[in-house]
């Protein structure tokens, strides 16, 4: 099968750090494509938690088992990375309908910006749906191990530790 008529899907987000919830939508969505491609992106507006390296490398380590995909680094519009991957499907996950709200407004837009990109929606299971950046950077210092390993791959446990360590 040639590239052009491969499945490719780009799936985009800040990944800071990688959830369980994350991981669930990278897992069933490289069950339904040939490739898929999960971009990093870089908001020089926003100070990350984990540098972009250290993103890489935690996407790299929690996908290792699966086969067709790839973890590159974009900036700039994501409907424009989705271009120059050479994909038409732009992927996102979403929790709650709060994302919902939000990712109706952005796919409007991007539909503006590129209209041969389509974007779909992959729920995260249930039991991840609360998952977000801000509550890790919440209970991280107060949670232990075990409980963190409940929201983040437990590789990433360690590496919050670093950043938070727990209080006493």
């Amino acid at each position: 099968m040639g590239e052009s008529h491969s499945r490719l899907a780009v799936y985009t987000g800040s990944f800071d750090p990688v959830t369980l919830g994350h991981l669930n939508v990278i897992e069933r969505a490289s069950s339904l494509v040939d490739r898929l491609i999960v971009g990093i992106g870089v908001n020089v507006e926003k100070q990350p938690l984990f540098s972009l390296e250290e993103r890489i490398l935690l996407l790299d380590r929690t996908t290792a088992h699966l086969g067709n995909v790839e973890i590159r680094a974009f900036s700039g519009l994501a409907v424009s990375f989705v271009r120059q991957c050479g994909a038409r499907v732009l992927l996102r996950g979403v929790r709650s309908l709060t994302d919902i709200e939000a990712e109706f407004t952005m796919t409007l837009a991007n539909r503006k910006l590129d209209p041969g990109i389509e974007t779909v929606f992959l729920m995260a299971d249930e039991q991840f749906s609360h998952i977000s950046s801000s509550l890790l950077k919440q209970i991280t210092p107060l949670a232990g191990d075990e409980e963190l390993a409940r929201f983040v791959p437990r590789l990433v446990v360690a590496e919050l530790r670093k950043k938070f360590p727990p209080s006493l």
